[in-house]
């Protein structure tokens, strides 16, 4: 009925550059349209001027258009004082769910790429997204909103309360359509919180079950579109061994950053030793959510910098150097760990293809994966995705610190610690994740533009190559396995994509990490 009423031939498929041209031209309708209606919101119903203190300027509402119509739904704002009940719904709701689809479609054509052969054809962008829309993500979200609810997650349009607070002053407590937001903000790898705070907020995240739930919603699709790739390439086992290095990455990240907030700062600790309370080293407490203490605070941590979901629960800029440095690093490395709705996927096979084609070369072999080839040709899409990320984060990073615009963010911190804000600031834009050291301030006319072109090359700068890749894959014939094929489900092809990730995020952000939280942590021990 839809293909029907929009005009969709279903049976009309598509090469890579006409799948492209419908993507960016879908996201930049939504963005177009998004961004007016942030401008002429208090047109709209559930406008209380009262509560909206925060302008929506023109260069905010554009970076917030482009922030949510590429999954990265940056926040240089706070919800609650910002977004109307209809903004939020019609506005950020919906581009939650149209991106996140997109993100989906973009996935599923670079899967058929691996599976199809001497074609040219990737699928219908718009059957996908719709497929994605309608089997997918709606049915998900509901059943989430509905758990969510249970968990004590508002779903209403009531006014705002105001409250007296047990000291006899008046505090005004936001309600609204939260559960919806809520549910695909996390399942479509969103973020983006109704509230300021976030997932710290107890109507976003009310209890412990709430909080992993909501951890699980991020997780379940990314994980599951490997056993996608495995299904329709025929290819399980690599599939699982992708799958196998995902958590891999994932539970090396927690350990270092979970040891590092339990250990807290030295300073702190060697001050309490003096009194009789403690004689042993005080866990960093300041920034994380007392509700689900330190492990609550940094799985979610780990779980939101690596599956491109910036639906924090705790203030990383408050985490002790090394702690928040994982993050970063995770923001840094391209989100292989999960990752975003299609994007988790194709990150992780990319950093594969990278160091099939260094093994081949050692071993003088023309290096393939799934039966197809990597040539040249291939190899120029690789290395357009790869470089695409040191680009546009270190030199804007270099901007940032280098011009009065820039610095004039840094409101509490300066020297190393502020570096890493800014510089966290432009990873989590580009790999369109949305979390941030809260310490900057981002709402100005330098930081709104200049994020907003981060993420547009993190979304657009990183599909296109990936699916002129798949376009150049479909044209191959599968080549047959020989005694001379590198399996790609063994113990050594995993240890060669953990090896080539950790060397290419060396190679392109190690200094940068040094001058940020590798220094601070040295000063602080």
């Amino acid at each position: 009925m839809i293909h029907r009423f929009t005009g969709v031939d279903s049976t009309l498929e598509m090469n890579w550059q006409e799948y492209a041209t419908c993507f960016v031209l879908f996201a930049l309708v939504g963005t177009i349209l998004l961004y007016l209606l942030l401008r002429l919101q208090s047109h709209f119903p559930w406008y209380d001027p009262t509560h909206m203190t925060t302008p929506v300027t023109p260069e905010l509402a554009m970076n917030t258009a482009v922030s949510f119509s590429t999954t990265t739904t940056w926040q240089a704002y706070g919800g609650e004082t910002t977004m109307s009940y209809f903004s939020q719904l019609a506005g950020l709701t919906a581009q939650n769910f149209l991106a996140g689809a997109g993100g989906l479609a973009v996935g599923v054509a670079f899967i058929r790429g691996l599976a199809r052969e001497q074609t040219n054809k990737l699928g219908n962008f718009w059957v996908d997204l719709i497929r994605a829309l309608l089997w997918v993500l709606l049915p998900l979200s509901l059943l989430g909103a509905v758990v969510l609810i249970w968990q004590g997650v508002p779903m209403n349009f009531n006014s705002y309360t105001n409250a007296a607070t047990i000291e006899h002053g008046r505090q005004t407590i936001a309600q609204g359509p939260v559960a919806a937001l809520e549910s695909i903000k996390n399942l479509g790898t969103n973020g983006g919180g109704f509230f300021n705070v976030n997932g710290a907020h107890p109507f976003e995240n009310p209890t412990p079950f709430a909080n992993f739930f909501e951890l699980l919603l991020i997780v379940v699709l990314p994980a599951a579109f490997l056993n996608t790739l495995g299904r329709m390439t025929g290819k399980l086992r690599e599939s699982w061994l992708l799958l196998w290095v995902m958590v891999f990455l994932f539970a090396g990240g927690f350990v270092l950053s979970g040891l590092a907030e339990q250990r807290g700062n030295p300073i702190v600790s060697g001050e309490m030793a003096l009194s009789p309370i403690t004689q042993s080293s005080i866990p960093n407490m300041e920034g994380n959510e007392v509700r689900f203490g330190i492990g609550g605070s940094v799985l979610t941590a780990i779980t939101t910098s690596n599956a491109a979901t910036g639906s924090y629960n705790s203030m990383h800029d408050s985490y002790t150097p090394l702690g928040g440095g994982v993050l970063l690093a995770n923001l840094l490395l391209g989100e292989i760990v999960f990752g975003g709705l299609g994007t988790g996927l194709y990150s992780i096979v990319l950093i594969a293809l990278i160091g099939l084609f260094l093994a081949g070369l050692m071993i003088g072999r023309k290096p393939e994966y799934l039966g197809k080839e990597i040539g040249i040709r291939e190899i120029k899409f690789v290395m357009l995705y790869t470089l695409a990320g040191p680009v546009a984060v270190l030199l804007f990073a270099a901007l940032a610190i280098s011009t009065q615009a820039g610095l004039a963010g840094l409101t509490t911190n300066t020297g190393t610690h502020g570096f890493t804000e800014i510089l966290f600031a432009y990873a989590s834009s580009f790999a369109n994740n949305g979390q941030n050291f809260a310490g900057l301030n981002a709402n100005s006319t330098f930081y709104n533009v200049t994020t907003a072109v981060a993420m547009m090359l993190g979304r657009f700068g990183l599909a296109i190559p990936v699916l002129a890749l798949a376009g150049s894959f479909a044209e191959q014939k599968r080549r047959p396995v020989t005694v001379g094929t590198l399996p790609g489900y063994t113990f050594s092809f995993g240890v060669l994509v953990v090896g080539t990730a950790l060397i290419v995020g060396g190679l392109s952000y190690f200094p940068a990490l040094v001058l940020g939280p590798v220094i601070e942590h040295l000063v602080m021990k």
